[in-house]
């Protein structure tokens, strides 16, 4: 088999810790004694043991890891953080070839990982499938080169243009999209670590904003209040999740518990569309060290960080429905990456390039 395969395995296996290892990148590792894997793992949750350790704890004949392969999609680390440095344990093992995928942008990596084990005498190659690692640890990427998430907005709308019907008698959403368009927006939840939501559709919907039909955790819920409006009982309270609610309230109210953490800041007046409040919350985010956040809604939280062109990608899922009147769908201009027919929804896909 080729690099590139094996490093595409390492790809596909490190998409199983995606949404769990943040602040951490999602890392995949494959450990090959002539052409066999002998060993693999993924990034265990944050405070866990890295792709790496993980690869080499699989290997159930550890003499054969002196005559083996390890290959890894992102630079090992040469770093004391919640675990030893990587590099360390794989001259430890003494394992004489490293094929890498992509260069670490942490500073406390970039490039020394590399230069520790080639010290060690240990032959080291170093961009097979570089793009497509790139790709896959984008959000780790983003947080390091950018100071900020990586930010996926999300939202459905109907065939005319609304995210919201104009009325409704209850206290839940009203879906737009069928059942398959809401297990697949239930995967894409699971693969970033928060998920953002305004006022308004906590008042309209009381979501659970969790992925119930999916595997994996539940992301952090970030919800923004600015004068503390939603009720005491809404479900976002429940204590279930960790929650951070962002408002312009000074006081603490007195739900504030362990997992329910209320962030003051400053918001801009209503309708202030030139405002740099799309980067505040981002800098709120960064203090909690969320490497990713999936953005819901509503439309007006949606607007703020396209207007301030704070995105990376977005979904938006159209249904076979028409309201005729309503909440409308975001003002949004990007070109579009791919769509794909999910029976009767269209699910549009936009990367901000």
């Amino acid at each position: 088999m080729s690099q590139e395969f094996y490093i595409q395995r390492c790809i596909q296996i490190a998409k199983n810790g995606l949404g769990t290892t943040a602040p951490n990148p999602s890392v995949g590792a494959v450990i090959v004694f002539k052409d066999k894997i002998i060993g693999e793992g993924f990034t265990s949750a944050y405070g866990g043991s890295h792709a790496e350790v993980n690869a080499i704890a699989a290997v159930k004949e550890k003499k054969l890891l002196k005559q083996a392969t390890l290959y890894v999609s992102l630079e090992p680390c040469s770093h004391f953080g919640k675990t030893p440095p990587c590099a360390d344990l794989i001259v430890q093992h003494q394992i004489p070839k490293v094929v890498i995928g992509c260069v670490d942008s942490n500073s406390l990596v970039a490039g020394k990982g590399i230069a520790r084990l080639r010290k060690a005498g240990i032959h080291v190659t170093v961009g097979v499938l570089e793009a497509a690692c790139k790709e896959h640890h984008k959000r780790f990427f983003t947080v390091q080169l950018k100071k900020r998430p990586y930010i996926v907005l999300k939202w459905a709308t109907t065939k005319d243009g609304y995210i919201a019907p104009e009325s409704k008698k209850i206290q839940k959403p009203v879906w737009i999209s069928n059942l398959f368009s809401q297990q697949l927006a239930h995967k894409i939840r699971s693969s970033e670590q928060a998920i953002l939501v305004g006022t308004e559709t906590v008042i309209a919907d009381n979501p659970t904003l969790n992925i119930r039909n999916w595997a994996g955790e539940h992301p952090v819920r970030i919800v923004l209040d600015r004068t503390l409006r939603i009720p005491a009982d809404a479900t976002v309270f429940d204590g279930a999740v960790k929650t951070i609610v962002i408002t312009a309230n000074k006081t603490v109210p007195k739900n504030s518990r362990e997992n329910i953490i209320y962030e003051s800041i400053e918001f801009p007046p209503l309708q202030d569309e030139e405002s740099d409040f799309a980067q505040t919350i981002c800098t709120v985010l960064q203090k909690h060290s969320i490497q990713s956040v999936l953005i819901e809604g509503g439309g007006q939280t949606l607007q703020t960080f396209i207007n301030a062109k704070l995105w990376d990608e977005a979904y938006v899922f159209v249904g076979d429905h028409v309201f005729g009147s309503g909440t409308k769908a975001p003002i949004f201009n990007s070109n579009i990456e791919s769509e794909i027919r999910i029976q009767n929804d269209l699910l549009k896909k936009y990367n901000n390039d």
